[in-house]
């Protein structure tokens, strides 16, 4: 007798406890992209892409994008770090599935105190909104100030961003009143501190959670792909709006986390998109084991 093939099983959400806090990702969703180049590795030739990509068991001319926003308990305050595509765009780009991953992590859309943003492209707003309604009603709002006013004012918008400016206007600039605006050292909530990390999105911020002697970087879209990008720092990214500052930034922040051993939460990193970076003649993405939980 031969047994049926089943559905594929795969885990979407993660939980630990880190530093005196919880943390949760959630698998917002993923979708495969069909190709490598663009939008990573703008400058590498087909025949390089497949021979990074043998080199890290992974294919050359395509990739898996997947979706992770985090959630960090501090025991005070639930702070959500941005709030996915949402249910509606999520159906048409393999996402949508943040509501149900928080509901599996036993967390209601109410539950949420803070929802802090890294970049408003629009897989980390879209869902900010549910069915014209705010989707964490009781939520504060945060954001970079730099990057509210860049979006605000569209004039140094890239002309390929000029549709997610129009969801940038109707998702985000209405929450103007009840956000609070961020710039590089500013808390978030205790433990929880804003970093610049301009370059991804004009405004790009990351988040640091510090606690018991224990870091977590919430590193948002500093790198978007574990190889293809993280491997290739000064590879151009076709996704980045300013592709010179966004390049410095990689730089810098991977350097720094490599050089700290700090944690890192990255929102297109591997699922459960929990990891470590490093150093070698380049880097390398290393996902955390059992660490989190010793």
């Amino acid at each position: 007798m031969t047994a049926d093939f089943k559905d594929t099983i795969e885990p979407t959400v993660c939980r630990f406890n880190w530093g005196g806090a919880q943390v949760t990702t959630v698998l917002e969703g993923r979708i495969v992209r069909d190709a490598v180049n663009p939008p990573f590795a703008l400058e590498k030739t087909e025949e390089e892409l497949a021979e990074i990509g043998k080199a890290n068991n992974i294919p050359g001319d395509r990739f898996e994008h997947v979706f992770v926003p985090t959630v960090i308990n501090t025991g005070g305050k639930l702070v959500l770090f941005d709030a996915g595509f949402g249910p509606k765009a999520g159906a048409a780009n393999g996402a949508g599935h943040l509501r149900s991953g928080l509901a599996a992590a036993g967390y209601a859309p109410e539950d949420i105190d803070i929802v802090a943003l890294t970049h408003v492209h629009p897989d980390h707003i879209l869902g900010l909104l549910q069915d014209g309604q705010p989707a964490f009603p009781k939520a504060q709002m945060m954001i970079g100030r730099r990057e509210f006013d860049e979006w605000n004012s569209g004039a140094n918008i890239p002309d390929q961003r000029r549709q997610n400016r129009e969801m940038f206007l109707t998702h985000v600039a209405p929450f103007a009143e009840r956000m609070t605006f961020l710039e590089d050292g500013d808390a978030v909530a205790p433990g929880i501190t804003a970093e610049a990390a301009f370059g991804h999105s004009l405004g790009h911020m990351m988040y640091r959670f510090e606690g018991e002697g224990r870091q977590l970087l919430v590193w948002g879209d500093v790198t978007n792909h574990y190889v293809y990008s993280l491997q290739y720092p000064d590879s151009m990214v076709g996704f980045d709006d300013d592709k010179d500052a966004a390049r410095v930034t990689r730089n810098r922040v991977l350097d720094m986390v490599a050089s700290d051993g700090l944690l890192v939460a990255g929102h297109h990193m591997p699922f459960p998109s929990i990891g470590y970076v490093e150093k070698t003649s380049s880097y390398r993405w290393v996902p955390a084991s059992y660490q989190h939980r010793l």
